[in-house]
Formats: structure tokens, sequence, C-alpha cells
């Protein structure tokens, strides 16, 4: 990690694809796939060792259980339509899953989550989200302390961007409706803002994404 200016880490790459696009987007940046699902990352693993994308890493873990390695190194920390445990502890805001995702990064760093749940999802157990429900997860996410800065409708052109097999199979930002959250983890410690602008979060992007 020292090798490289800035550290991206995408939690719950899937097939890491996003790993992959992020790593050719930005030579300079190390970026780092975790998953709990080992073979789901094989594939790509092996065409960045091909490809000799030094700047590729690839980490299996659960996002409840983080390595304790990954501590405050990323400067960004993506997470491209999540599914499961890690879909169900954003939308509920389990403290567990916060506060790994705060924990993995730096003082200043920022967060970028892409979600889409709807209707024809109901087998998961969650129920179908607009803006509103992703702004009133501020003062949870608050406690754990991050900070909210942004809840914005994604196009299909986001998407693409981002490189995610996943978002791109479901559809997202075209046949159905998709949501990027962003927020930011304080430059120190009590950098919070006050919580009657955790009620009010603005519609903007990522502080510092590219």
């Amino acid at each position: 990690m020292g090798r490289h200016p800035a550290v991206q880490i995408d939690l719950g790459t899937g097939d890491g694809r996003a790993v992959l696009a992020a790593a050719i987007a930005a030579p300079e940046r190390l970026v780092i796939g975790v998953d709990a699902n080992a073979a789901g990352m094989s594939e790509v693993s092996r065409k960045a060792a091909r490809g000799k994308l030094a700047n590729t890493l690839f980490v299996v873990a659960a996002a409840e259980r983080l390595p304790r390695e990954l501590d405050g190194v990323a400067d960004l920390v993506t997470v491209y339509f999540p599914w499961g445990s890690l879909l169900r502890g954003i939308l509920t805001a389990d403290p567990v899953i916060l506060a790994g995702l705060a924990r993995v990064m730096k003082p200043g760093a920022s967060l970028s989550i892409l979600v889409s749940v709807t209707e024809h999802d109901r087998s998961s157990g969650l129920s179908p989200i607009d803006e509103r429900d992703l702004r009133g997860l501020a003062e949870p996410f608050a406690a754990q302390g991050l900070t909210i800065t942004g809840v914005t409708s994604a196009t299909a052109a986001d998407i693409a961007d981002t490189g995610s097999s996943w978002g791109k199979r479901l559809g997202a930002g075209s046949q159905r409706d998709a949501w990027r959250l962003a927020a930011r983890r304080p430059d120190a410690p009590g950098d919070r803002e006050p919580s009657a602008e955790h009620r009010a979060v603005p519609a903007c992007g990522v502080p510092g994404e590219q």
C-alpha cells in the first residue's frame, strides 16, 4: 500500500470486474476488492495477474469481519449493488456493517454506495427503497462516524462507469431505479455535521471522486 498515493476498497466486489475497471482508470491508485466468495473473484484476479495490473489486490473476507490490516487505509470505499447480508446491513443501518465501513476509511475518506431495491426484490425480505429512505439513514450513519453528503438518482451511464457486472445485469438506472448514497468520514474526531443537517441531506456527488 505504501507504493500507491491512494487506496480504494470495493466492498462486496462479486466477480471483481469493478476492481479491474477502477484499476485501469486510475493506475496510480491501489484498488482492493473484498468479497466473502473467493471463487467469484478467481477469474478476474487471474486476469489482473496476466495483465500485470500491480495496483489490484483481492481479499477474501465478509463485510462483518473485515481484516484489521485494512483499518484506516482507504481514501475511497465503493459498494456497488450489494446483496444479501451486506445489502440488508446497509439499508437497516446495522452498526456492525457501518462500523466496519468507517473502520477501513481514512479521516476525510469518501464512501459511495449504489443500491437498487424494487417491488421485484421483495423475496429478499426488503421493501422497495427511494430517496427518502436513504436520507433517513443519516442519523444511524452519523452514530458510526459517517456523514451522508448526498443521495442522487443513478443513471445507466453512472452504472456503466462502475464496471459492475451485477448492476448491468439488473438493468439498474434504465429498467429499474437506482440510487447513489455518498458519505464521508470526518477529517478529525468530533468533526460531524449538526444533527439538523443530518435530517436534511443535500443532493450532491461524492467528494473527491473522479
